[in-house]
This record gives structure tokens, C-alpha cells and sequence, in this order.
């Protein structure tokens, strides 16, 4: 009797052992998707800083043996000190605080406008009809093509500028939204009517909730096209910005100077495109991702 009552005992002492084996698998296997997220995004960083580093030091190098033509090609340590003489005695500052402010004025205009212009077509099927092949031939036309006629309308100032950034991002927002309002649910649209809500009430409450991923999903799309309309307009004629320096540089055949504006201009572009990420989760915060 006392061996089968150990035997008994050892065996329930096995199976509650089991089962806590068994929770602790259940909980770590919970876990592990955020554990891993985590680890992923800390592996991805520190894999995006070392290849970067790679690229950079191989620039270096191959410039210094002789691999890559350094006139043509610069280097980093040349970019470096030729940056720091332009931000200390020249303008590099003043041009891009000119650059990053059109291209941000002209993208928030351009993005709130066009926001409006796409939900507008809700309210009415027929102005949505007639409207679509004009939003739709505008959409082909190069803009980029209209920049000398409108610094010649606008002048060569900070305000032409705008306008570029402005019509290169306007027209892509109003798509968005457009498609986003037609991406709302029929039904639930009538549901609403049908229990007396007007139609002010199922715009602000579910047209703009609906067509705001739409929208939001542009934004990243419309800091670079932004950014491009500047840099095009002060090519074209401008006192200031980084378009322009890079032009002086060209033409009186500065290479490392001409660096040192592309360098700065990818800098600018990677801060703005995180702007908008950031912009993005906070316009969709609370919403399933």
C-alpha cells in the first residue's frame, strides 16, 4: 500500500510539475513575439549604423588609393571640412533653414488643401463626376515642367518656392483622400441617415476617420515630392537655399562644395521623412495597426 500511494503521489507531483512546465512554455511563447520585435528593431539599427560606416569608409578609402577619382567623387573627410568652413563662414545655414522652410510650408499647404479638396467629393456625386478627369489630367502633367513659369509669375523669392512644393504634393493628397472617401461603408452611412443623424454629423464622424489612413499614407510620399519642387525652383532662379549652392558649386566647378550640398539634402530628407513617420503614428494613434 505505501509503494502504490508514493507512486500516486510521485505521479501527481510529476503532473503538477508538467502543467507548470507546460504555463511557463504558454507564457514565454507569449512573450516571445515582443521579445523578438525588440530584438529585431535593436539588430536592424545596429545593422543600419554599421553598413552605413561600411559605405562611408570604403568611400574613404577607395578615394585615397585611387579607385574612385577623387574630383569627381570627393571624400568624406573632404566633405566634412568643406561643410564646416561653409556652415562657419558661409551661408550653408541661412540656405538651409530657406530650403527646409519652403519645402515644409509648402507641404503642409499643399497636404491640408488637398485633404479638403478629396473629402469635398463626398458631399456630392455629381460635383465628384465632374470633377475626376480635371483632378486627373492635372495629375499627369509634369509639374516640374510649370517651374519657370511660375518663378516668372511669382518671382525668384522664398514664395515661388512655396508654390512648387505646393503643387507637387496638392494633387497626390486629393487622390488620397478621394480614395479614402470612397472607401466608406455604404451601410453604415445609411444606418446613420436612417436613425436621424445629418449629414454633417457622418462626415466629421465617419468620413474623416475613414479617409484619414488614406490621407495619412501620402504624407511620406509628399515631403519628398516637396522637397524635390524646392530644389527645382532654386535651381531655376533663387538668392538662397541648398538648390542653389549646389548650382554656384557646379558652376564654378567646386565638386566638394557640390557634395556638401547633396550630403546636406539627404540629411534633410531623412529628417523630414522621420517627421512624417512620427506624424503618422501620432494622427493614427489608437487605431489598429
Amino acid at each position: 500500500m505505501n509503494s502504490g500511494s508514493n507512486n500516486i503521489a510521485v505521479s501527481k507531483t510529476d503532473r503538477l510539475q508538467e502543467n507548470k512546465l507546460l504555463r511557463v512554455k504558454k507564457q514565454s511563447v507569449i512573450e516571445d513575439p515582443a521579445q523578438r520585435e525588440r530584438r529585431t528593431r535593436h539588430i536592424a539599427l545596429l545593422g543600419r549604423i554599421l553598413v552605413g560606416f561600411i559605405i562611408i569608409a570604403a568611400w574613404e578609402l577607395f578615394t585615397r588609393i585611387g579607385l574612385l577619382d577623387s574630383y569627381y567623387w570627393s571624400n568624406p573627410s573632404t566633405i566634412v571640412q568643406t561643410g564646416w568652413t561653409s556652415l562657419t563662414e558661409g551661408t550653408l545655414l541661412t540656405d538651409l533653414v530657406y530650403t527646409s522652410g519652403a519645402t515644409i510650408i509648402g507641404f503642409i499647404l499643399g497636404t491640408f488643401i488637398g485633404s479638403l479638396l478629396g473629402l469635398s467629393f463626398w458631399w456630392s456625386d455629381l460635383y465628384s463626376r465632374i470633377s475626376e478627369p480635371y483632378i486627373s489630367a492635372f495629375n499627369a502633367i509634369p509639374k516640374l515642367a510649370l517651374a519657370p513659369v511660375l518663378v516668372i509669375m511669382f518671382g525668384i523669392g522664398f514664395s515661388s518656392k512655396v508654390i512648387l512644393a505646393f503643387m507637387m504634393t496638392v494633387i497626390v493628397t486629393a487622390l488620397a483622400a478621394k480614395s479614402g472617401v470612397h472607401s466608406v461603408d455604404k451601410d453604415l452611412e445609411k444606418m446613420l441617415f436612417s436613425l436621424g443623424a445629418k449629414r454633417s454629423q457622418v462626415f466629421s464622424k465617419v468620413v474623416i476617420p475613414s479617409a484619414m489612413p488614406w490621407i495619412v499614407s501620402s504624407l511620406k510620399i509628399n515631403i519628398a515630392l516637396a522637397l524635390a519642387g524646392t530644389i527645382v525652383g532654386e535651381f531655376i532662379s533663387s538668392r538662397q537655399g541648398i538648390g542653389r549652392m549646389i548650382l554656384y558649386a557646379g558652376q564654378i566647378m567646386d565638386t566638394n562644395l557640390v557634395w556638401v550640398g547633396v550630403v546636406v539634402l539627404s540629411a534633410l530628407s531623412i529628417l523630414m521623412y522621420l517627421g512624417t513617420v512620427w506624424l503618422e503614428r501620432f494622427l493614427l494613434k489608437g487605431r489598429p495597426q
